[in-house]
This record gives structure tokens, sequence and C-alpha cells, in this order.
């Protein structure tokens, strides 16, 4: 039995990467002032970066055309016994139900298309992809692969602390009013995700302030809802950014002093289709269970 698996560009896999690991990525558009992009064909993160500055360009997300999506199973199946596609959360975005629906359907594709949705983004969702991997080298089925991920999406959380909420002012997610007074005050929000929306988490002033409450909230996590599991050896963590490099090592760095039992494997940027809303200079952290 060969599977394919396919992900989508908000897993922070690059394409090189990718082709290293024998999976393919399915881009998610950026559109600037109308025009469609995609991350590292020919547009790079600098060049998306110089366009969101600039109050006079207009940047945000799209969905994957389910067409192109559909048109990579057909060439993928005509090597490949089954597919196992894996894209973003489906609480972030429709895609993921729209192509699960296209998956479960479509006449063409019904039990040779595992579209999952397990609820992942970025950090999380790359997990989820060496998971996927792991099990596909133990022999296991398409079908016993997305089981097993579906059931255990739940078991992982991110918080992101955001540099300037000019972004999300700019993106529509927030009132340019409460933009105004929270730049203002100096507020960095911190939001978290447990799977559906990015949610408010707490509000701090300063970003060491934010990472000190991340910390904890990963504490809270590891040692309530996932201690089983931490116990076991299973939970894993990681670091993601938005033109943060620095910062997002030093941070990894005390993650790693603060659960030194937790494998941390990513340090990674955040997609492009996320940092849309967020903007430069935001720091994430999140865990997951691995298989």
């Amino acid at each position: 039995m060969k599977i394919a698996i396919v992900t989508d560009s908000n897993c922070g896999i690059t394409v090189d990467k990718a082709k290293e690991l024998g999976i393919e990525i399915q881009p998610t558009p950026v559109l600037v002032n109308g025009e469609q992009y995609f991350e590292e064909e020919g547009f790079t993160q600098e060049q998306f970066y110089e366009a969101l500055k600039d109050d006079k360009t207009t940047v945000a997300t799209s969905q994957p055309n389910p067409y192109d999506v559909a048109e990579r199973w057909r060439r993928l199946l005509k090597t490949y016994d089954e597919i196992l596609y894996m894209p973003l959360s489906s609480g972030l975005s429709e895609t993921a139900l729209t192509i699960k629906k296209m998956a479960e359907t479509d006449p063409e594709f019904i039990g040779k298309v595992y579209a999952l949705d397990n609820h992942r983004v970025s950090i999380t969702q790359k997990q989820t992809v060496f998971d996927a991997l792991k099990m596909i080298g133990e022999g296991k089925t398409t079908k016993e692969i997305y089981d097993y991920l579906m059931e255990t999406g739940k078991y992982s959380s991110i918080y992101i602390a955001l540099g300037t909420l000019k972004f999300l002012k700019k993106s529509g997610r927030l009132t340019p009013a409460a933009a105004l007074v929270g730049t203002m005050l100096s507020i960095k929000p911190v939001l978290q995700n447990h799977g559906g929306v990015f949610d408010q988490y707490k509000k701090v002033r300063k970003m060491s302030d934010a990472k000190k409450v991340m910390i904890e909230a990963l504490e809270h996590d590891l040692n309530g809802e996932f201690k089983e599991l931490r116990a076991q050896g299973r939970m894993t963590i990681g670091v993601a950014h938005t033109q943060n490099f620095e910062e997002a090592k030093i941070f990894a760095e005390e993650l790693k002093a603060r659960f030194p039992d937790c494998e941390l494997n990513y340090i990674d940027p955040l997609s492009l289709s996320v940092s849309c809303h967020i903007g430069p200079g935001a720091l994430a952290c999140g865990c997951a269970v691995k298989y």
C-alpha cells in the first residue's frame, strides 16, 4: 500500500524539506492588492512583510482552489494507492471542511482520499505530519492513521503573543477603536488556540511578561489535561514566530529549561496566511502529543 501525504503551507514545512520527506505541500494563497501569491513560489517572507507593513497595500488570505487540490489528488493517485490530506484546522479556515466534503462525496475520491480535520495549525500541524510518516513506516493503513490523528488532534494547545495590534485592525479582526486604545496602552495580547479559533487569553504590557504568561499556560496544560501523556514521554513542545527568530531561539531555551522532559522539536516562522493577521514581532509556543 503506497500512501501519499499532502499537507498545506500552514504547517511550516518548507518545499525543500517536503521533497526530502517525500510529501507534498498544497500552497495557501496570499492576496496583495488583489493579486495572488504563494509562499516559496517567487514570493518570499521578506517580500510579504514589506507589503504587510505598507499602509497603502492591502494584504489578505484566500483558500486553496478546490480544483487545484483535486488535480493534485488525481496526479498522485496515478502512482499512489491512497492519499492522506492534512490541512489547516477548520476552526481557522473553511478549507478543511470544503476539502473533506469533496473527499467523502466525490466518487472519484471516496475510499482513496482521507481528508483530515484534526484542528491543528503551525507547529502542532507539523507534528501531525511527522506522526503520519512514522505510522506509514510501521505499515499502518491510511484509515488507521486517519483515525489516530482525528482522535489525538485534541491533545494540543498553542499560545501566541502579538508584537502589535495594528495588523489585527488592518485585517478587520479588531475594531479601530480597540486597536487605538490597545496601542496607546502598549497592550500585547496573548491569544490561545485549543483546536478552534484564536481567543484572547490575557493582556500584558511587555513581551517578557507575555513569555511568562505563555510558559505558565503551557505548564498548566502539561500538568493538567496532558499530565498522563507527559508522564508517558509523549508530549512535545515547539516555538513559532513572525520575523522574530532571535527572540524565538531565546524563548526555546527558556522552554527547554522549564520542561526538560518534553522534546522541543521546532522553531518555525508562522505561515504567511497566519502572519497576515498578526504582523511581525510575534512569539508563540505550543505543545502536542506525539505518536
